[in-house]
């Protein structure tokens, strides 16, 4: 795990717009990756999906792994300790409710920020991925940069 990939770097910050016109700068467009050395896991049943989720966070300097349902999904997070999980509700075994919840509660998974990307886009169930200790609720589909800014924001916690 990298030990700064989830504190706030104060220079970053305030190079964090690109002098133009204020917009959020990626990283990786200005020649340094912004995720070099953060690893990302991705929860997902959906090859579709988890292949567009590998190719923003790849090319944005993520390293990332990922697991097709909520079981491997909690057994990979006390395994590799990645510094961010992405995480589907919709799938067998073990929804992603549940193993949000499995992994807040964990001492040892805890304090990994964990984003919820999913369709299911009514007000109680991001209150439900909230209280189940998601850091942030995504609804798919989620643009690119929305999903790097949210991850940004998840890391710098």
């Amino acid at each position: 795990m990298n030990p700064f990939s989830r504190k706030s770097d104060p220079a970053a910050a305030a190079d964090s717009t690109d002098g133009m016109n204020g917009a959020a700068s990626n990283g990786a467009m200005d020649g340094v990756p912004e995720g070099l050395g953060a690893t990302v896991l991705i929860v997902d049943d959906s090859p579709t999906e988890t292949r567009i989720f590998i190719n923003t966070l790849s090319q944005a300097g993520y390293r990332v792994e990922t697991a097709t349902d909520g079981e491997q999904g909690v057994e990979m997070a006390r395994r590799i300790q990645p510094d961010a999980i992405l995480m589907d509700v919709i799938m067998p075994t073990l929804n992603g409710f549940q193993a949000t919840r499995m992994l807040h509660r964990d001492a040892a998974t805890a304090n990994i920020p964990i984003i919820m990307v999913t369709t299911k886009d009514q007000p109680t169930d991001r209150t439900w991925g909230l209280r189940q200790g998601a850091v942030d609720y995504l609804v798919k589909p989620v643009s690119p940069a929305a999903l790097l800014e949210c991850l940004r924001a998840a890391l710098q916690r």
